[in-house]
């Protein structure tokens, strides 16, 4: 009986182990080290003495490589590995690197021997391919050395000093060990994807073996939704802390949900999220979204430096997370993304770690309570305060005002903010377009007209081409297998 009993944790580990990583779509490799890099410097610093060591090949895959002094550092640094017979191939996304660099930038490495390639610029046929996107944060040296973080090769990861903006907060970790044939896998699928594969590489020359880490690394491709998969199952298998930091979250109801019965469950379930984001519109459908998070006993916080773009987790104490994923679909469903979730309590621990700093430089939401009718409460411990009873006539109006006096004050002290009304803007921002393209529509339809036709001619020729070759890409392998029937 000792014996079944004995037996019965170790099961549960294998079945925990089996969940993940069919979640994931990836193994759990051991032998690995994982060291974290925490904001652009580290990782610039680390990035490019990797490549100025490389002896046989680079592989860079990012979303932006901007045309600033780090961009044209990371070039030459690359220049120099080609002209020395390092093999160097290159991937950036043709959207996130418009109006950041051009494809000139480029001609001094393809002219040193390099490859560069763009990921899924516009291509006639496909009036909707631009919406995947290649954001991987990505670096490969000699089969060796692995890197995967948030952080895009540009000068804004670096902040301006000069006019007060601090650096832009960021994770990333570098790797050695089993772990990096997997990120070289990774690439090497972007590279064919986009034309003809990568030639034969040897393998590494250090040992496979370098040290206890135990990962996976999940890389996302359309459609996969393996982070996605992996994120509910983490929710739901949280039984002590979650702690989750992203860039642009946009939940989705699904997840949401598995956050929101996991905080009901007891679980310390937080979220760290901008303050002031790059994309505005972003964060504003990312506070929309507070108020059921909030209600649900989840913490949110927001950084209150220049921009926080890490993406990272952290839970139970023996769980991590760390990579270019975000919590919205475009990250779960439609880019590709590479992360890695790192299976170890000494790496948990130091994320753990970082992640209380980061609150120290953030700010609590809390909710507003609503003139009326009762406030809305979140219990965070057993034996919280009560709600507050309703009250009517002068004195309801009179308590209502100190409330809000109370709250102000309290924010101020406490570095908490109230949460308000997050429905409100978008509502009447809403509103606003649409009733001035009503007024436009009306008053000078052509304005409207033109511009729908000639969309909906671009969408005609695209969707007709695209159906042209399909037709012709099935005559061939009807002709192929005719072929074949005839000459068997």
């Amino acid at each position: 009986m000792n014996q079944k009993r004995s037996l019965a944790p170790a099961r549960i580990r294998l079945h925990a182990e089996q969940a993940l990583s069919r979640a994931a779509g990836a193994p759990l490799l051991g032998g690995n080290t994982a060291d974290l890099l925490i904001d652009a410097a580290a990782h610039f610093d680390a990035w490019l003495a990797a490549i100025r060591g490389a002896r046989h090949r680079v592989l860079l895959e990012n979303y932006i490589i901007r045309d600033d002094d780090v961009g044209r550092a990371f070039r030459d640094a690359l220049i120099e590995c080609a002209e020395r017979g390092v093999f160097v191939a290159v991937v950036y996304d043709w959207l996130g690197c418009k109006g950041q660099s051009r494809d000139s930038f480029w001609t001094p490495l393809r002219a040193a021997g390099g490859q560069v390639r763009a990921f899924n610029p516009p291509q006639f046929g496909r009036p909707l391919g631009w919406i995947s996107r290649d954001h991987r944060k990505l670096l490969v040296v000699d089969g060796v050395h692995g890197f995967l973080s948030g952080v895009c090769i540009s000068q804004k990861w670096l902040g301006d000093p000069a006019h007060g903006v601090a650096p832009w907060r960021d994770t990333g970790v570098a790797l050695r060990g089993p772990a990096v044939a997997e990120l070289e896998n990774a690439f090497a699928e972007s590279w064919a994807s986009i034309g003809l594969p990568l030639p034969a590489l040897p393998s590494p020359m250090a040992d496979p073996i370098a040290g206890a880490v135990t990962l996976r690394v999940i890389a996302t491709q359309p459609a996969t939704a393996g982070m996605y998969r992996l994120d509910q199952l983490i929710a739901a298998m949280a039984r002590k802390t979650l702690w989750l930091t992203d860039a642009y979250f946009v939940g989705v109801a699904p997840y949401m949900q598995a956050l929101a019965a996991a905080a009901r469950d007891g679980v310390d379930v937080r979220l760290l999220v901008p303050g002031s984001s790059d994309i505005p519109v972003v964060a504003g459908m990312s506070r929309s979204g507070y108020r059921p998070l909030l209600k649900a006993g989840i913490r949110v916080f927001e950084w209150n430096g220049s921009m926080l773009h890490a993406k990272t987790a952290v839970s139970d104490g023996q769980w991590a997370r760390v990579g270019s994923s975000n919590l919205n679909l475009a990250s779960w469903v439609s880019n590709r993304e590479i992360d890695v979730a790192v299976e170890d309590v000494d790496f948990a621990r130091r994320m753990a770690e970082q992640y209380e700093r980061d609150l120290g430089h953030a700010t609590e939401i809390v909710l507003a309570p609503h003139r009326g009718r009762r406030a809305d409460h979140i219990q965070r411990q057993p034996g919280g305060a009560r709600r507050p009873q309703r009250m009517g006539g002068s004195s309801g109006r009179a308590a209502a005002g100190a409330l809000r006096l109370a709250n102000t004050f309290g924010a101020a002290l406490t570095d908490r903010r109230v949460l308000g009304d997050t429905t409100t803007s978008p509502l009447v921002i809403g509103t606003l377009v649409l009733a001035a393209f009503a007024v436009v529509a009306i008053v000078w339809p052509a304005i409207i007209g033109w511009p729908l036709g000639l969309l909906s001619a671009w969408f005609a020729l695209n969707l007709g081409a695209h159906a042209w070759r399909l037709r012709q890409r099935f005559l061939r392998r009807q002709a192929e297998y005719d072929d074949t029937d005839q000459s068997s």
